[in-house]
């Protein structure tokens, strides 16, 4: 496991101290477990977006089915 070093203010240190049952290592690990979450939702829902603004909807009429079986016919 990598090892990190974080730094705080001498007044959050002293407040820290007062809490000794509280495992300050898991607090930041959580903390910093869920910002790396957000940031991928941020960058899922970005690529969504930019996914829907290239997204081209077919013209009205337009048959897929015999496009792709014109395109099997050819390979044939």
């Amino acid at each position: 496991m990598a090892n990190i070093s974080v730094r705080v203010d001498d007044e959050m240190k002293k407040e820290m101290e007062r809490l000794k049952q509280v495992n300050w290592s898991e607090v930041i690990r959580v903390a910093i477990k869920d910002r790396l979450n957000q940031e991928k939702q941020k960058n899922l829902a970005k690529a969504v977006l930019i996914n829907e603004k290239i997204r081209k909807v077919a013209p009205k009429g337009y048959d897929s089915t015999s496009v792709i079986r014109e395109w099997r016919e050819r390979r044939s």
